[in-house]
Formats: structure tokens, C-alpha cells, sequence
């Protein structure tokens, strides 16, 4: 979809109407994207490659910045860690690995699981990364006690896709699963808080988004629906469908930009209103499925990344002003 094709939503905010629309800014063409994280405070995103290679790409010059040969296994997670200058990488070969980004010195590299690793996430605030597994495992990491494993959460049945912290309660943290299920839980403990029986198939994709003060989550599943769950009550508020394929990753701008957008294999990228939840418009890069999703807080940008390469647009939000009739 070209930028002057990109629809608009208008919505009814707390004050005024505003509109909304997605803007494409760039691609860049490559091999198949496993996942997409974007720098913090500097204009990089870091992309993982089925093919095993990392790069940290600058969006602004559109150059390869860093580029490592992690593996010859799929990476299917890579993370920045911006307070040591650090990326982490999870990959099929089980290992995962730390580069500093600055030196490309390996930092460390040590098997974490006995399958393939399909997603690792950092602690916001503590020296602690997440990984999951096709072993069925989750675990958690302390770099400043040299990588040891504290703890290993089991309760999983099959393939754990996802794990996310909750950013308003950081000692807590989601995942999903091919078993259909999403599992809460506390890092003090090795049981799940609670299950939701999420979908009627597996569930690939799980994430955290306030909107006032409640908390919700959203859901993607081979089922080829997304769902919305109120965290509290834990009972399913919305069932988002439309998709064809499987779908891959879920993301919500609220409360900065009340959009939800959900990613699939079918090669679409979906929009709906956070707010009312409803289906608004479907945008199709025609760069073949698409497997991931990379936003930060704070910035209107939004970057996908797809069996042939990577697109990044932009989130426009414009408040629409009303005049007043002159006499």
C-alpha cells in the first residue's frame, strides 16, 4: 500500500476527534525476519534472520550499522539491552548469546535449552533475561551472577512462543504457548498465578497494554483470531477476527495512540480501535508473510518484518480542529 493509499480512522477521544492512519516510510528487502526490536534512544532496529545472522540497521541513513554471524540456525529473538550495550540473541541451535554492540566482542555464549529458543525478553529494570522453548520450559537468566539459571518455570504443555513482562507489575510476566493456553506468573515462583484458556488452537504471540488504569492483554493464535483479555477479571472482552492466516504478533499503541494492530502469515497487517475494538482498515506490504512487530514508547514509528524484508511507517495521529463559524 503506498503512502498516499493509507486510509484514516477518526476517533472520538475523552476531548476532541482525532484522526489516525499508518504511513510506509521505507523497506528494506532481505532474507526472512524472525523478529525486530528497536533501539531506545538511537535510530536502530535490531533484526534476526532465519538464516542466523543479526544486523543493527540505522532507519535514518537506511545503512547496516553492525552486522553479526550469530549462528547457522534460525535466530527467532534478539533483544537490545541499552543499559550494558548489549544485544541477546536466542537461536534453534539452543545457545543463547550476548554481543556487545559497541566492541562486537561476544560476551557470552551458553546452551540455555534443549530445543529451539523462540523468544527471549529483558528485564526492564533488573539484570535478568527470559528465554522460552520448544522444551516446554521457561527460564530465567541473572547476567550479573555470570548467566546462571534462577529459576525454571514449568507448567506448559507444548512449544512456549512467547514471553512478556508486564510493565506495570515487573515482577510478573505472560506466555504463550501451543498448548492454546497463556500462563501468568510471578518470578518468585515456579508455578503459574493462573492460566487462561486462550484459543482453540495454539497461541503464538502475547502482550501487556494499560488502558487508564486497567490492565489488559492481547493474544494471536493459529486459530487465526486475536483476543483481548481484561487482567483483572480475566475473561476475554473482545474477539478480533478477520485474519486468514495464523497470526504472529499483536501490539497496541494505546494509551499514546488507541490502535491495535495484529500481524499474520496470510501477509496482512490488521488495524482495529482500541477503544471499541473495531476493525478499522487491513494494510498488505506485499513482502510475504508477516512474522513480526517492533514499536517503543514514546515514538510514532512501527516497523514490520516479513519473508522478504523489513517496512517501516509511522503511526500519524493529527487532532482535528474545529473553527468556529465567523459572524
Amino acid at each position: 500500500m503506498s503512502d498516499s493509499a493509507a486510509p484514516s480512522l477518526t476517533m472520538s477521544g475523552e476531548q476532541k476527534p482525532f484522526t489516525v492512519k499508518i504511513e510506509k516510510q521505507l523497506d528494506r528487502l532481505s532474507e526472512r525476519v524472525k523478529s525486530l526490536d528497536l533501539h531506545p534512544t538511537e535510530p536502530w532496529i535490531l533484526i534476526s534472520s532465519y538464516s542466523g545472522k543479526v544486523c543493527i540497521w540505522n532507519y535514518q541513513s537506511q545503512l547496516v550499522e553492525k552486522s553479526f554471524d550469530v549462528t547457522e540456525s534460525p535466530v527467532r529473538s534478539a533483544k537490545f539491552v541499552e543499559r550494558e550495550q548489549w544485544i541477546i540473541a536466542g537461536a534453534d541451535d539452543k545457545f543463547i548469546r550476548a554481543f556487545n554492540y559497541n566492541s562486537d566482542e561476544k560476551i557470552k555464549e551458553f546452551e540455555a535449552h534443549t530445543d529451539y529458543i523462540r523468544c527471549v525478553a529483558v528485564h526492564p529494570t533488573l539484570p535478568y533475561v527470559l528465554s522460552s522453548s520448544d522444551d516446554k520450559l521457561i527460564k530465567l537468566w541473572d547476567w550479573e551472577k555470570d548467566w546462571v539459571c534462577t529459576r525454571v518455570f514449568e507448567g506448559h504443555s507444548h512449544y512456549v512462543m512467547q514471553v512478556a513482562f508486564n510493565p506495570t507489575d515487573t515482577n510478573t510476566f505472560a506466555s504463550a504457548s501451543l498448548d492454546c493456553s497463556v500462563n501468568i506468573w510471578e518470578l518468585g515462583s515456579p508455578n503459574p498465578n493462573f492460566t487462561l484458556e486462550a484459543h482453540s488452537k495454539g497461541v503464538n504471540c502475547v502482550e501487556f497494554f494499560t488502558s487508564g488504569d486497567k490492565t489488559y492483554l492481547l493474544t494471536g493464535s493459529d486459530d487465526y483470531t486475536a483476543k483481548v483479555w481484561d487482567y483483572e477479571s480475566k475473561t476475554c472482552v473482545q474477539t478480533l477476527k478477520g485474519h486468514v492466516g495464523n497470526i504472529t504478533a499483536v501490539v497496541c499503541f494505546h494509551p499514546e495512540i488507541p490502535i491495535i494492530v495484529t500481524a499474520s502469515e496470510d501477509g496482512t497487517v490488521r488495524v482495529w480501535d482500541a477503544i471499541t475494538h473495531r476493525f478499522e482498515w487491513t494494510l498488505n506490504y506485499e513482502l510475504g508473510r508477516v512474522w513480526t512487530v517492533g514499536c517503543k514508547k514514546g515514538s510514532p514509528l512501527i516497523v514490520f518484518g516479513c519473508d522478504e524484508g523489513t517496512v517501516v511507517a509511522k503511526v500519524v495521529s493529527t487532532q482535528l480542529e474545529f473553527c468556529e463559524p465567523s459572524d
